[in-house]
């Protein structure tokens, strides 16, 4: 059976806790908002509280939602000290296997892992041995205590490596144990390590290339790692896999969304199109 799918996302959407009060975030979101830019035929495979608002905000950028039911939605706080960000989970819903996948969907030719709180099972990705596989690192290096209070969690799993095919991570995922980039750089064969205004660097079987971003100004920048990952993965396709080329749109993609806020940052179609036309 041939997936009804252009691209499959799977991880939790989260609620966070703002001055401005419960807003929907997540990679999924950010990353289901840009496929629709994209013009994307796309799936989310998540997990929420019943009947969560927020789901309705998600709802008309994706295809095909499917929502596993929680105890509660993955809830995030971030608190803003002298000394830096303080971050909390406040909620988790439930975790994401295998066998939560819908069978029609194991055809999906792009596959981004997009883990937030843990919650999606790392063996999921044999499920995809000849799709192109994506990981956004960052919710398998978290860990927190009783209060809800968020540590880094080394993680590095060789036997789950061998079956993705790009990792992408920000340098700040790994400040804690920053050998992990060399590590992921022999692992996978494409790594690409972001480091905000200064570009990144694009690993490609352990060889090492930086690539630039466009400079603007920044007005948040939450997002905008997980703008670049989905434009990175969804311009391949339309690029004959020119990665090269497909890092520079994925660039340009993420320094538009950091000039606003929120899931109102993510780009528009005509700005998808204006990155993938300057690259042609």
């Amino acid at each position: 059976m041939t997936s009804s799918l252009d691209y499959l996302l799977i991880g939790h959407l989260t609620a966070d806790l703002t001055p401005e009060g419960r807003l929907l975030g997540g990679t999924v979101s950010y990353a289901a908002r840009l496929l629709h830019s994209f013009g994307l035929t796309s799936g989310v495979l998540t997990s929420a509280a019943p009947n969560e608002p927020l789901l309705a905000q998600l709802q008309p950028y994706t295809d095909h939602l499917h929502v596993l039911p929680g105890e509660s939605t993955s809830t995030f706080e971030n608190v803003y000290t002298s000394s830096g960000r303080i971050q909390f989970i406040r909620g988790v819903a439930d975790k994401i296997t295998s066998a939560d996948i819908p069978a029609a969907w194991l055809d999906t030719p792009l596959v981004h892992l997009a883990p937030l709180t843990d919650e999606v099972d790392p063996r999921i990705a044999h499920q995809f041995k000849d799709k192109t596989v994506l990981l956004t690192l960052q919710g398998w290096l978290r860990r927190w205590d009783a209060d809800g209070r968020v540590y880094f969690k080394r993680w590095f799993d060789p036997d789950v490596l061998q079956d993705i095919d790009i990792v992408v991570f920000s340098e700040e995922d790994i400040v804690e144990s920053p050998s992990l980039e060399q590590e992921f750089a022999g692992a996978v064969r494409h790594l690409l390590v972001t480091r905000a205004e200064r570009g990144g660097t694009y690993y490609f079987e352990g060889q090492p290339t930086e690539y630039t971003t466009p400079q603007v100004e920044v007005a948040h920048p939450t997002g905008a790692g997980d703008v670049f990952a989905a434009g990175l993965l969804a311009s391949l396709p339309l690029l004959n896999y020119d990665y090269q080329r497909a890092v520079q749109v994925a660039a340009q993609l993420g320094a538009i969304s950091v000039t606003r806020v929120g899931l109102e940052s993510v780009p528009t179609s005509d700005e998808v199109q204006a990155a993938l036309a300057s690259v042609q």
